[in-house]
């Protein structure tokens, strides 16, 4: 009785969890809005922007905190979660950079990871594999940049804590960037793995 009422748990669309990812989905082209809109001659939203990538940071915790302790991990929270954290990543990265705040080599360096592991995926789906589980070690680079990007965004007002919030945003963003591809080569050799014990069993 307690597998099958673990299996229906698992197969939940509406769950707590799964709200906070779809909510961190939906500030996407919200944040990408108020990034942007100065570039197009709109007045100056940093302030939200901030906030929603904050929110997206907290959000991004809790998901998966909760649906640990309430046993409402799902499949489709296992998509939506690394999805939401790409997209955030990727929106982030094209704001800042074109508000010329992220230099494009840091932009570039981010991005090759994301390039480095959709081959992977490819590679993986050729296989029938599907995306392998986010690792901690993942999560923990996201949590780095989400935590780096805002305080990187704050740094370049007037305030009195520009100054120190620029300083530590660099600090996040270098051990961000280093976990980040570091997952990603871990994410590789899992794959390979995979497909090399494949290549075993078959011979």
């Amino acid at each position: 009785m307690e597998v099958q009422e673990t299996r229906v748990q698992t197969d939940r669309v509406l769950t707590i969890p799964n709200l906070l990812s779809m909510g961190r989905l939906v500030g996407v082209p919200i944040f990408l809005w108020l990034i942007l809109w100065p570039v197009f001659g709109g007045p100056n939203n940093d302030g939200w922007a901030i906030a929603i990538l904050m929110l997206s940071g907290v959000s991004d915790y809790l998901d998966g905190k909760l649906a640990r302790r309430w046993g409402q991990i799902s499949r489709l929270g296992q998509l939506l979660d690394p999805a939401a954290d790409r997209l955030y990543v990727l929106s982030t990265l094209v704001g800042l950079t074109w508000r010329e705040i992220l230099p494009w080599w840091v932009t570039a360096i981010l991005l090759a990871r994301e390039v480095f592991v959709g081959l992977w995926l490819l590679v993986l789906g050729r296989h029938g594999y599907g995306p392998l589980q986010v690792a901690f070690l993942g999560k923990a680079a996201t949590f780095n940049l989400m935590y780096a990007f805002p305080l990187l965004l704050l740094g370049v007002g007037t305030s009195w804590v520009a100054d120190p919030a620029a300083v530590v945003s660099w600090a996040f963003i270098w051990w961000g960037t280093v976990l980040y591809w570091w997952s990603g080569i871990l994410y590789a050799i899992q794959a390979w793995q995979l497909i090399k014990a494949d290549r075993i069993a078959a011979a």
